[in-house]
């Protein structure tokens, strides 16, 4: 199993970028995959998740600017960020976990499978 980010980069506040995690080794049906961020300093915190019935879940920071979808015949999951602020500043990483195993729920790190993580700079 491996999960794979991209799409991280310096963008000016406001901006937006679209992040990737391309996963293999198994299919996204019957599985959530997350995406969670870590500022220097602070605990990783969940952002969004998508279930294999295209179940989309929000954390309130980010709910009307980031867009979660997945690409399930390129076993793939994007998250679109928009009007992005300096306070977004994050390593992102996505994380994958069989949907009976998130007991906490889908916004918790009880996840299973996590990528190496891309960085999002946002600049004032």
């Amino acid at each position: 199993v491996q999960l794979v980010e991209s799409g991280g980069g310096l963008v000016q506040a406001g901006g937006s970028l679209r992040l990737s995690c391309v996963a293999s080794g198994f299919t996204l049906n019957g599985y959530a995959i997350g995406w969670f961020r870590q500022a220097p300093g602070k605990e990783r915190e969940g952002v969004s998740s998508i279930t294999s019935d295209t179940s989309t879940y929000y954390d309130d920071s980010v709910r009307g600017r980031f867009t979660i979808s997945r690409d399930s015949a390129q076993n793939t999951v994007y998250l679109q960020m928009n009007n992005l602020k300096p306070e977004d500043t994050a390593v992102y990483y996505c994380a994958a976990a069989p949907l009976e195993t998130l007991v906490s729920g889908y916004l918790s790190d009880d996840y299973r499978y996590w990528g190496q993580g891309t960085q999002v700079t946002v600049s004032s």
